[in-house]
């Protein structure tokens, strides 16, 4: 049973609409698995004179994140469950925002990297992303303002001085071979 009517009322309308076309289920559960996140980062709010120059992954860095590194081409299923991830820190973030009674905005939630060797044409359309190039140059392809996720095609990042800017960082990640 819902909390609200409105809720209640919605489930019982659309399912005796949509009864006669298949099967209708109210109130599905949803089961949980434990899912980890590669990395979750939340800059410091102490500026120091330490800073360490990282390049792109500095710029990364600059706020909130998710990263999620993957060896091979992240493939669509990849892509979607680490936006669910994405998704259930959302739900933590307001759950405890909420629970402290602060208000949380857009720049508080973190933003999701997911590091891809390779990205297919297909996968960056199907995922209707698109590039900031005055900002990030090509490489880093944005999926829509709200859903604060990125896929970064490390092979069409450019090279900066013979070397790849976030190689450096990152050089586990395999297949970049240069422009």
């Amino acid at each position: 049973m819902t909390r609200f009517p409105y809720d209640q009322f919605a489930k019982d309308y659309l399912k005796e609409l949509l009864q006669p076309l298949g099967e209708v289920e109210t109130s599905r559960k949803v089961p949980a698995e434990i899912r980890e996140v590669d990395v979750y980062f939340v800059p410091s709010l102490e500026s120091t004179s330490d800073t360490i120059e990282l390049g792109v992954l500095g710029k990364f860095a600059a706020e909130p994140a998710l990263i999620e590194p993957f060896r091979n081409a992240a493939t669509i299923a990849e892509i979607r469950s680490c936006m669910n991830k994405l998704f259930d820190i959302f739900a933590e973030v307001k759950r405890q925002s909420k629970s402290d009674k602060n208000r949380i905005t857009e720049s508080d939630l973190p933003r999701l990297w997911i590091f891809s060797p390779t990205a297919s044409e297909s996968i960056l359309d199907g995922f209707r992303t698109n590039l900031d190039e005055e900002n990030w140059g090509i490489g880093v392809h944005f999926l829509g303002d709200y859903l604060r996720t990125a896929i970064v095609a490390i092979h069409q990042l450019p090279c900066t001085e013979g070397e790849h800017p976030l190689l450096e960082d990152l050089s586990f990640m395999g297949k970049y071979k240069g422009k």
